[in-house]
């Protein structure tokens, strides 16, 4: 159950890495298992499940969807029957030890630590996982680091460590596990929607009314796999996402909200605003590195230009993080002030009023 969970909780960011993929030129083995000859014919996915650890049939599934898995070195989909004697592999575009995770002595701002867990506030511009082309130099890499004398924290058991993600632009909290009763405690309050969680965010245009719900499902869009799109409320396509907002600032042509996330699907804040026509300030990978609303002035167009170089990533901060602590059942309740890129293009918008 445990496993199951952090499973089903994580899912999202094993699709970003499955899903972003084209099929590579160069492939490396990282699991064989071979048929027995008393083997009857049996789906591959279902043979995976019953030979792999730690994975899901959901996992092998998109595995063979990105090409991954062969079958007598050919790849096939995950409907191909194994037969005795059949070799299965996963194959992956990276040598298998690069997916060991390196202790690197990488600073890292704690907010909060004690025996069994740890809050840290993370900077934009760090990914928080090796992954596709990241492979060093991850937070994941510099907790390592930071916990290479307790026996207990192995960063290559996935029993233990992150418990939950934030995008690679996106700055804030994030809580830690150290332990594997920990994570499964921490993790059932994400799975459940009992945590605490607010963001800040610079978003294109006005708002009508001071406060508003997004409900819309969030999955892969048709047409840009790197990006996620809103489905209907209810729809089979993508996962239910709940986002709260509420107006903290106006700023004319840009508003500062606060969200509050009852669900954690990937992108999340920045589908559902953009959705809804308010993406994010800077946000490049959903539209809002573009002049969207003002005057259409030269002397606009500079001001924007510099404010996007002041704060040249999405516009978005892991505020506030609330939960209770896995032993004491303390309600924990922590809060990240704005780093110092968005604080100074508030200051900035602020001034233009």
């Amino acid at each position: 159950m445990v496993n199951e969970i952090i499973t089903d909780f994580l899912d999202d960011e094993l699709d970003d890495e499955l899903d972003s993929q084209l099929l590579p030129s160069e492939l490396y083995e990282h699991q064989r298992v071979v048929a027995d000859s008393g083997q009857n014919p049996v789906r591959v996915d279902r043979f995976l499940m019953d030979h792999l650890r730690d994975t899901s049939r959901n996992r092998i599934q998109k595995a063979a969807q990105a090409g991954f898995i062969q079958a007598n070195g050919h790849a096939v989909k995950s409907n191909y029957k194994v037969k005795a004697g059949d070799i299965i592999t996963l194959m992956l575009d990276r040598p298998k030890r690069e997916w060991e995770i390196i202790p690197q002595d990488i600073s890292l701002d704690i907010v909060y630590e004690d025996d069994i867990l740890l809050v840290i506030n993370k900077p934009a511009g760090m990914v928080v996982h090796p992954g596709c082309g990241n492979f060093s130099g991850t937070l994941v890499n510099a907790l390592a680091w930071h916990l290479r004398d307790d026996s207990r924290y192995d960063p290559n058991n996935p029993e233990v460590g992150l418990v939950h993600r934030i995008d690679k632009d996106t700055s804030g909290l994030l809580v830690v596990a150290k332990t594997p009763e920990a994570k499964s405690h921490l993790c059932k309050q994400f799975f459940h929607h009992t945590t605490h969680r607010t963001y800040n965010a610079l978003v294109w245009g006005p708002f009508a009314s001071d406060d508003g719900t997004i409900r819309g499902n969030i999955g892969r869009d048709p047409k840009d796999r790197l990006r996620m799109a809103v489905f209907p409320d209810g729809s089979e396509t993508g996962k239910p996402a709940v986002t709260h907002w509420h107006v903290l600032e106006r700023y004319g042509p840009v508003t500062l909200v606060e969200c509050r996330l009852e669900t954690g699907r990937t992108h999340q804040i920045r589908a559902h605003m953009r959705h809804i026509g308010h993406p994010l300030f800077a946000d490049e990978r959903y539209g809002g590195d573009q002049i969207l609303r003002g005057e259409p002035t030269a002397a606009y167009k500079a001001f924007i230009r510099n404010c996007m170089q002041l704060c040249p990533r999405q516009a978005l901060h892991a505020r506030t993080l609330g939960f209770v602590h896995p032993t004491t059942g303390e309600e924990m309740f922590f809060d990240s002030e704005l780093p110092a890129d968005m604080t100074t293009l508030l200051d900035k918008w602020r001034k233009k009023l």
